[in-house]
């Protein structure tokens, strides 16, 4: 019998993490604004030659942080997501038609996800019947060209009667890579977040092929109460434990005060 400690495989650095990333792949990003996102991860992908990559996320961060580390580097071909707002890069990339960008309303963003990671292909939703979501038409990508003209505009979906009531089919996301980050991580993956910090985050866990959790805090399997897991382990597969000083680099997006 061997009396090696045993090997906790899914601890990764940074770069081991994200090593196989290729050119095209979809990536589901946890987030909403610059909080619960995985800065980390994004900024080691911003230093590789990755590109035409995907993003599935609610935004696309701020100039200079998060997502717009990407699109700065022109590493990005495509959007999903449901805000364009507070990120300049990001609007003047897709009004220039060099970004392709399928806007989505966020509830039905974040079924998507859940959906892609329950083994559910489509769903029906009432939010977007009677509107370009339903009927298409929206502007998915302008032509470079010509700004004025729409390359790539959204397809017409599926609707139908249920119940009296008029629905649309949406179909699940399903990505190859998951991105997040997590307040807690025991060394199996299971998954504690912080507060509004949890948001799209273990829905883009789920719906990644790979999820790959840059964690603030890792600790011991049995730590974690079982009762106190937001997410199971069974859907992580590479943690990457941060820094003091990575962990504490929490940006505040927009500060009021009296």
């Amino acid at each position: 019998m061997s009396t090696t400690a045993p090997h906790h495989s899914k601890l990764r650095t940074a770069a081991e993490a994200i090593a196989d990333i290729k050119d095209g792949a979809t990536l589901a990003v946890g987030g909403f604004g610059v909080c619960g996102i995985p800065q980390v991860l994004l900024e080691e992908l911003s230093r590789t030659q990755v590109k035409d990559l995907e993003a599935v996320s609610n935004n696309a961060g701020l100039d200079g942080r998060g997502l717009g580390l990407l699109l700065e580097n022109r590493q990005l071909r495509r959007i999903v997501a449901s805000y364009v707002g507070e990120n300049k890069e990001f609007a003047r990339q897709y009004l220039d038609g060099e970004l392709e960008v399928e806007l989505t309303p966020q509830g039905t963003l974040a079924e998507r996800l859940r959906a892609g990671g329950s083994g559910i292909g489509a769903f029906f939703t009432r939010t977007g019947v009677g509107t370009l979501v339903a009927e298409g038409g929206m502007p998915w990508k302008y032509d470079q060209a010509d700004k004025t003209k729409v390359e790539v505009a959204s397809p017409a979906k599926e609707t139908r009667t249920i119940d009296g009531e008029d629905y649309v089919l949406e179909t699940a996301i399903r990505a190859d890579f998951g991105l997040i980050r997590a307040a807690v991580a025991d060394k199996d993956g299971n998954l504690r977040f912080a507060k509004t910090a949890r948001n799209f985050n273990p829905l883009a866990a789920m719906s990644g092929k790979i999820c790959i959790v840059e964690a603030e805090k890792v600790v011991e399997v049995g730590e974690l109460d079982p009762d106190d897991i937001h997410l199971p382990g069974v859907f992580v597969h590479r943690i990457v434990e941060l820094s003091p000083e990575q962990a504490a680099d929490k940006m505040i997006e927009k500060e009021t005060v009296r």
